[in-house]
């Protein structure tokens, strides 16, 4: 079994689909609003990842994981209303580009040049329990930044935050969720890691 970590601009525009793949498998139930259906809402996402955003971990060459980094004012998605709406419809495509362009972009409070905030962290479901997620953050680690931040991980999803921990995130800070009990969780949890990475 092999694992390459390669960032998507480097895997090149071929491999847009694949990313955007797992993405959507990933994170099925948070994308729920937009579609329930994989394909459409693949259709829907697929045109405004940013390539050079995402690393992506290739196990035996398939997409098994990905994870975004961003610092300062950079994004990783660039929505298109046009295209959003094709894929979604008139109506429910306009509302979704709303709704990603709210919750996906604008730098959160604290950003900066030389920290890096680590995003849609996911491994698709047949790949989990392999351990690629690690070895993806593990590598990210390694990139030259003086802190990491996970942001908004819910406070049900202990496989992840227990990983987090293991690579020696600490808790930063919490917010608790609106309507918790529709949501079915409580609290977002927000990390950080301080990195001797960024003064090699």
């Amino acid at each position: 079994m092999s694992l390459e970590i390669k960032r998507g601009d480097e895997l090149g525009e071929q491999y847009r689909r694949v990313i955007t793949e797992v993405l959507v498998q990933g994170f099925a139930e948070d994308f729920e609003y937009f579609s329930k259906n994989s394909r459409e809402l693949a259709n829907a996402f697929e045109h405004m990842v940013i390539l050079e955003r995402f690393y992506v971990a290739l196990l035996d060459g398939e997409g098994a994981a990905i994870a975004s980094v961003t610092q300062g004012a950079e994004e990783c998605f660039a929505p298109d209303r046009a295209q959003m709406q094709r894929a979604l419809g008139p109506i429910h495509g306009l509302l979704s580009y709303f709704i990603v362009r709210s919750q996906f972009l604008g730098a959160y409070q604290g950003a900066r040049p030389g920290l890096a905030e680590l995003a849609f962290v996911t491994t698709v479901p047949k790949h989990q329990g392999k351990g690629v997620a690690t070895e993806l953050l593990k590598h990210l680690l390694q990139l030259p930044y003086d802190e990491f931040v996970l942001r908004d991980i819910k406070d049900t999803n202990t496989p992840a935050l227990g990983l987090y921990r293991k690579l020696g995130f600490s808790e930063s800070s919490t917010r608790p969720v609106r309507f918790a009990k529709r949501a079915g969780f409580a609290r977002y949890v927000s990390m950080s890691l301080r990195s001797d990475a960024g003064s090699r």
